[in-house]
């Protein structure tokens, strides 16, 4: 399949989609509640969330503002767009007791790492349009970043229903399943890697003499600025970092003490150990 990405415009994604459920409102189940909700994808009183205790029900209500029960299935039952965000050690309890209460006029949407849509549909005792989604956290800010796969029985509009919610929390890009515990190690674990080097950065400012506070909020807008240049100019990263060093300039100074430090090696192992990691995280069954 081509790879195409998308960013939202309209602050709006979707119309007419029904009652949402989130199966496992943990940190990014809880994140595309709040998120959609912002976005006005959803309003809270279409949206339930479930969550694994009795005690965590009041709690996540009070954060999330919508209905949050212990029940699955009843959540189900009732949602046009399921939205599973479950650990991948919890996924197969949680296919085997909501599988069969789902119905092909129903989407079920899994943000859940390592889990092919071969496997969960292998998991539901009738067709049902199955979309593999990996989001990232920055969807809560609606600057996120989540790459989607349809499966077998998943037709356009399935996934153009997916690409909506999504593209209300960020940019899209549908890929083949083959890429996505790379997606994972990069996109879902890239803020991870982004907020070392921020920090990093600001460290350094501190240690040049400046305030803390102010460290920070320079470095992050410096890498937000750099960001943005990356996406709406088209260029190459080595192209816009040339731009900026100059003959003799302090900048390459900097840019040289990066190599000799082994920050470009580094950041790539990261990523390769992340998607190797990526591809055990779901366990056998």
């Amino acid at each position: 399949m081509s790879e195409r990405e998308e960013q939202n415009t309209t602050g709006s994604a979707t119309e007419s989609t029904g009652r949402l459920a989130v199966v496992g409102a943990g940190k990014m189940g809880g994140t595309l509640v709040r998120a959609l909700i912002e976005a006005g994808s959803y309003r809270p009183e279409d949206v339930v969330a479930t969550v694994g205790h009795e005690t965590n029900v009041e709690r996540a209500r009070e954060r999330l503002g919508v209905e949050v029960t212990t029940d699955n299935r009843a959540a189900v039952q009732r949602a046009g767009l399921v939205l599973v965000c479950v650990k991948p050690q919890l996924l197969h309890q949680v296919l085997e007791e909501v599988g069969p209460l789902l119905e092909p006029d129903q989407l079920l949407v899994s943000v859940v790492a390592s889990a092919g849509t071969s496997y969960i549909e292998s998991h539901l005792p009738r067709p049902v349009p199955v979309v593999r989604a990996m989001p990232n956290t920055p969807a809560l800010m609606r600057v996120g970043m989540t790459a989607l796969a349809p499966g077998r029985h998943a037709l356009p509009e399935h996934l153009a229903r997916a690409e909506a919610v999504f593209g209300a929390v960020g940019r899209t890009v549908v890929l083949d399943e083959v890429h996505f515990d790379a997606v994972t190690a990069l996109g879902a674990s890239g803020p991870a890697y982004g907020y070392v080097v921020i920090e990093a950065l600001a460290e350094g400012g501190v240690k040049v003499g400046l305030p803390r506070h102010v460290a920070t909020e320079v470095v992050t807008q410096a890498i937000l600025g750099a960001a943005t240049m990356v996406l709406q100019t088209g260029k190459h990263p080595a192209l816009l970092k040339d731009d900026v060093t100059t003959p003799a300039g302090c900048t390459i100074d900097g840019l040289l003490e990066l190599e000799a430090g082994g920050l470009r090696v580094s950041l790539i192992k990261a990523v390769m150990e992340s998607a190797r990691r990526s591809g055990e995280l779901l366990p056998p069954g």
